[in-house]
Order: C-alpha cells, then structure tokens, then sequence
C-alpha cells in the first residue's frame, strides 16, 4: 500500500477499480446488445466510436494508479543496530551499544565498519547481524597489534578497500592507521610523538588531527588532515604528498593545489573518476577536487542554514560525513542540522531524511529524526546507513 503526501490512498485504488469495472460492463452490454440484434457485422463504426469515448477514461485511470505508485516511493528510516544507551557492548543489532559512533564504511560484502570514537574501538557489523569488536581495547594509546591489543585516542573516520583492509584517521594520536581483515593493526601514516611533542618516527609525514579517510580502487588513501586544513594523498607505499589547500590559514578559496583553501574539513569520499569530495565543515561548503588538483565549490556557501537548492543557493551547518555512489549522487550528513541531504552530479541540493530537530524518531523521510548525524555509507542496493553520534545509534534509510 503506497502512500502520497503522507496520506493512504487505498480508497483511491478502490475507486479507480469501481470506475474501470463500470466502463467494462458497459462496452460489454454494448457488444452482447449489438450480437442479439444481428447488427454486430454491419456496426464497427458504432463499437469503435463507442471504445473511443471510453478510451480517454481508461487512459486516465491508468494514468493515475501509476503517478500514484511512483510518487508514493520516499526514504523511510529505521534503526539497524544499538540500544542508544551509550557504553560498549557486543551483540546482536539491538543489543549492542556504542559511545559517540562517527565514520562509517561498507566492504564489497555488506559488512559495516564503524569508528566508535569514545570507547576507542573499530566495531564490526556483519551480515548476520551480529556487532563486534574488531581492534581496540578502549584505553586510550597507539599500539599496533591484533585485535584488543591494539590501541586508539578518538578515531573518527574509516574506509575499506576492495581487499578488505580498513583504514582509520586516529584523530586524536594524529595517526592513520591500518586494520587487515584478521584485525591486525599497523600505523600506516604519521608520527607518533612523545611526551615533549617531539617525533619519534622521524621519517614519516606529521599530521594534525585528522578527521576522513577514503580509499579509491587503486590502493590510495586521501586525508582530510582536519586541524592542518589540507587535503593530502597516501599511495600504496606509504608516501604522502599534499594534494589540495596549505596551511597558511582557513579559507574557502577554490583554485588549484595549494591555492585552495580549506577550514577544518571533516568527511572525505572519492568517486571511481578519481574525484574527491569534501565536507568542508566550518565553511559550510560541499568542495570537488578533480584529479588535477582544481577544486571548485560544489554546494553550500560560507553562511549557515539548511536550505535546498541549486549550488550555493543551498545551505548547510557543519557537514561531516560525506559519500558518493557510482552514479555521482552525494550523500552527506549535515551534522549541525540533524539532517541527510543528496547532492546530484549537477550540484542541486535536497534534504532526504531528517527533519532538523534532534531526536532518534523512526519513519518516513522528514518525519525521521537524529541527533547529530556524522558519517554516511551506501551499500549495493542504494540503502544509506547512518553513524547518529549523539543518539549512539546505527541507522538505515531505505528507499
């Protein structure tokens, strides 16, 4: 049963049936009648201008049951894992708790993977519905090792590569860091510093508090290096070059390289052309980076709000988690707006789920509600699964 503007629209169905199976009685009678009078050889012409008048009818009818079915489709939001309580807790999807959950990321088999930035832990959610723990013991550090042997300070983003290997921003240990699929944890960028700041793995780039990570098919890991608001690349090998914006200072200039500017950008996703998008978050801005370094403003501008519309018509508050599908739509958490919103390859903005007021109310599209929305992920089949920091909750959009 479908729905239109909110409301049932079974009775409509009932009487679109009424209509079509009076019509159809009607030309009935109008045949039998012409065979009992033995005038059905010699009148085509009536019977067809008699269809005629009936034709438009039908069509219309038609017309309208499938206006009615396509119109009735909207996103509907539900809660796919934890019990909001905010603690650490393995289990199955309702069972589970989390502890302010922000990046989010989907493998090539369904299963989610989570950054639960304050139980200092990487969770796992696998097709079977059951969460675990995939590395982390909750103290804070910056141990490499498997599993709970390793250590996190606040991770807040994460992506999967087509190998299965999961890559983390450890925001707060300045790290990025790599999660094999058997949970083996090694520090795969940056510098760890001791106690007087000074760094202890010389020969690797410094990075300062950063917030996205994510993978393209080729092996190569981009950076949103948060606090230094620069973009940066990692290639297979570990080298890390500068890719867009420096750190002369927060701007929201578009140009190319170093002539952009950024001002602490969080959420970071990469299409399979090799562009980059970037929820500049403090600039309110949805940037594009091409892979020739040119970045331009896709959506949003410098002033807060929450408007749709076409590129900088839209408005945004503190976007954080951001992600494309293979079509080039964006999806993107506005965080300080408590909504979803979806960006076409064209830049117009429009607002899926959400209805800005905090909350943890499930249901259709802008009658949903969260609180605080950070990462995104999109699976095969289009459904949008949600990091609601606030709420501690794992959420899905389904159209």
């Amino acid at each position: 049963m479908r729905r239109v503007g909110g409301r049932c629209i079974a009775e409509i169905y009932h009487v679109i049936a009424i209509l079509l199976k009076a019509v159809t009685i009607r030309i009935s009678y109008r045949i039998n009648l012409l065979l009992e009078q033995e005038y059905f050889r010699f009148n085509f012409r009536k019977l067809f201008i008699h269809l005629r008048m009936k034709l438009p009818v039908l069509l219309s009818a038609l017309l309208f049951v499938i206006a009615c079915k396509n119109t009735g489709k909207y996103p509907v939001v539900s809660t796919f894992a934890g019990n909001g309580i905010m603690k650490w807790a393995d289990g199955k999807t309702a069972e589970a708790s989390f502890a302010n959950l922000m990046g989010i990321a989907i493998d090539n088999a369904g299963n989610l993977y989570i950054a639960d930035s304050h139980n200092n832990r990487i969770r796992k959610i696998s097709l079977d519905g059951n969460v675990t723990t995939l590395a982390g013991n909750g103290t804070v550090g910056s141990l490499d090792g498997k599993g709970a042997s390793a250590s996190f300070f606040y991770p807040t983003g994460v992506a999967v590569d087509k190998k299965g290997n999961v890559y983390v921003a450890d925001t707060h240990n300045s790290l990025i860091r790599k999660i094999s699929p058997d949970g083996m944890v090694t520090t795969f960028a940056g510098r760890r510093a001791d106690s007087s700041n000074r760094g202890v793995d010389s020969s690797s780039a410094r990075f300062d508090n950063p917030a996205g990570v994510a993978v393209d098919t080729n092996g190569n890991v981009y950076v949103s290096d948060w606090a230094n608001d620069i973009i940066r690349k990692i290639d297979s090998y570990g080298k890390v070059e500068n890719i867009a914006g420096s750190t002369g200072g927060p701007g929201a200039k578009d140009g190319t390289g170093s002539s952009a500017s950024f001002y602490l950008p969080w959420g970071i996703a990469v299409d399979m052309a090799g562009n980059i998008y970037v929820a500049d978050s403090y600039n309110n801005m949805i940037r594009k980076i091409s892979p020739d370094g040119v970045v331009v403003t896709l959506a949003g501008s410098k002033a807060s709000g929450s408007s749709d519309g076409q590129g900088a018509k839209a408005s945004f508050l503190h976007p954080a988690g951001i992600a494309v599908t293979k079509a080039g739509d964006l999806y993107v958490a506005d965080m300080g707006n408590h909504k979803i919103r979806k960006i076409s390859p064209g830049g117009f903005v429009t607002t899926i789920a959400g209805n800005g007021l905090r909350g943890a109310t499930n249901g259709r599209d802008t009658m949903a509600s969260f609180y605080k929305p950070y990462g995104v992920a999109i699976d095969k089949d289009g459904s949008i699964y949600v990091a609601d920091y606030q709420n501690n909750l794992v959420r899905k959009i389904s159209f």
